[in-house]
């Protein structure tokens, strides 16, 4: 089993630095013991021009059956036929992943501590696998690696035997990779695909290989056109960890689009707190208002946007004439949540067939979500930077286009009323920005004038005579003229009287 890895250079920027990358000396041959083997590194060639470092295993066959997944869930595909005699001790496979990964660990990393700016530059590499199994062929090497970044993806498929090509094509390849780059991302690419193509691992495939996955993955597996097969494959086709990857890779995919860190997207469930506001009561009032909003529009199919735990969607199914519920969220780990409350897995049938949780971010449109009766966003728009407001209003209200949609938001007016809040913050550490009642109202009615809804306006918990009440909501209705979008029509704004205290917020 075989791998070399070349660079080029010159006496200002020697070749020869590829041995600190790899920290290991060009002049030295080293060996190194592996749970089935031993690696042996050494460079062919070292000269300031050119250097070569290249990594040998020798599989022991007997220690690859004894430790290895001979038999049970789960065994290789070749063991049961021939345990002792097959390809795996020539053949690139997850044996020559594991050794890259307990061999170049530091370069893995992409740590260089005498080379540092070696370490964070692309270098033109050279890398070469002559035997390499491909379940798929050449073709399914060059879409794999083709995306990468690599000038050169040469695949040639190894005829079973040169004197009988009559016999066809065997299933190994001869891998040549030449291009411009950071020697971690290539030894990542490796570690990823290797043991992808051959569509085999020589181990039981546990939880932490997801880890593992979206580590070697970082910046370029979250974007790659073939991350589903890459992803299936990688983690021996076990589909509930197949898809706990996809939804990790679907948030780092996100996050990038945004420029944003994925903790910062993922973060509807605080961990230490609660994320319903305090006290308790103005959250129930919340949903109530909503709910009572939602009676009056006559909707039968709504969707919560911004869903968090779940916990209008679970009002919802309490009320038959919610025939179909949808909550939809950036976060995993609200949905995960949202899932354990409604307790889904245990849901009857006819149940479960009126509830769909679903990941999405509400900046982006999407069509799946087209045709609903209503749509919620209930304190939502507050955890968006303003500029992003357009992105979700016409991902909401220019396509998706629900015939009712409810936006509820913090009063900032409110605040002062607020004993545990400092003057000056805002009510969650998340929300961008809060606004006052006249803010909220030129906003909405600028979206309704754009997209043919009329508002009005309700106000959520008790509505102080001098401040207004903490959290206000609008209430948007598809004008009956409107087929689409009507640009330049005026919005009507009609604010609805309620007199303080709970049962005439609830009554409004």
């Amino acid at each position: 089993m075989f791998l070399t890895i070349g660079t080029t250079g010159s006496p200002e920027r020697p070749a020869t630095d590829l041995g600190y990358l790899l920290h290991k000396h060009p002049g030295k041959a080293q060996e190194f013991s592996t749970s089935h083997g031993t690696a042996h590194v050494f460079y062919p060639e070292a000269s300031a021009e050119r250097c070569t470092a290249a990594l040998l295993l020798e599989v022991d066959p007997v220690a690859l059956v004894r430790r290895g997944k001979g038999k049970g869930r789960g065994g290789a595909p070749d063991a049961a036929l021939a345990q002792y005699v097959n390809d795996r001790p020539y053949a690139a496979s997850s044996l020559l992943s594991v050794a890259m990964a307990a061999v170049f660990t530091t370069a893995l990393n992409g740590v260089c501590r005498a080379r540092p700016e070696r370490a964070l530059e692309p270098l033109p590499l050279r890398v070469e696998v002559p035997a390499l199994p491909a379940r798929g062929g050449a073709e399914l090497v060059r879409k794999l690696f083709g995306p990468l970044g690599w000038t050169r993806v040469d695949a040639v498929t190894v005829p079973l035997d040169e004197e009988f090509p009559q016999w066809g094509d065997s299933r190994y390849v001869r891998l040549v990779l030449e291009g411009e780059m950071r020697l971690a991302d290539a030894l990542r690419q490796l570690y990823v695909l290797l043991p992808v193509l051959d569509d085999a691992k020589h181990y039981w495939v546990a939880p932490d290989e997801v880890d593992k996955l979206l580590r070697a993955g970082e910046g370029w597996l979250a974007e790659h056109p073939e991350r589903t097969l890459v992803t299936s494959r990688y983690l021996s086709r076990r589909r509930g960890l197949t898809r706990q990857a996809m939804e990790r890779l679907e948030l780092v995919r996100l996050a990038e689009s945004d420029d944003l860190e994925v903790e910062s997207v993922d973060n509807a469930v605080d961990e230490t707190t609660d994320t319903e506001e305090k006290p308790v009561p103005l959250a129930e009032q919340r949903r109530e208002a909503i709910l009572t909003a939602l009676r009056a529009s006559g909707a039968a199919r709504v969707l919560d946007l911004g869903c968090g735990q779940g916990q209008l969607v679970q009002a919802l199914l309490k009320d038959a004439r919610y025939t179909e519920i949808v909550g939809v969220d950036v976060s995993m780990r609200a949905l995960a949540v949202a899932s354990r409350r409604l307790e889904l897995d245990r849901m009857g049938e006819r149940q479960a067939a009126r509830v769909l949780l679903r990941q999405g971010a509400l900046t982006y449109t999407d069509k799946r979500l087209k045709g609903y009766d209503a749509a919620v966003l209930s304190e939502v728009i507050e955890h968006l930077d303003l500029e992003r407001l357009p992105a979700l209003e016409y991902a909401v209200f220019g396509s998706a286009r629900p015939r009712t949609v409810l936006v509820t938001t913090p009063n900032v007016e409110y605040n002062v009323r607020w004993e545990t809040l400092p003057a000056g913050h805002v009510r969650h550490g998340d929300h961008r920005f809060e606004w006052t009642r006249q803010e909220f109202r030129d906003w909405a009615g600028r979206v309704a004038g754009r997209h043919g809804y009329t508002v009005t306006f309700v106000p959520v918990g008790p509505d102080d005579p001098e401040v207004g009440p903490p959290t206000q909501m609008a209430v948007f209705t598809m004008s009956i003229s409107s087929a689409g979008p009507a640009p330049g029509a005026a919005p009507t704004t009609t604010a609805t009287a309620a007199t303080a205290g709970t049962k005439e917020a609830k009554a409004a």
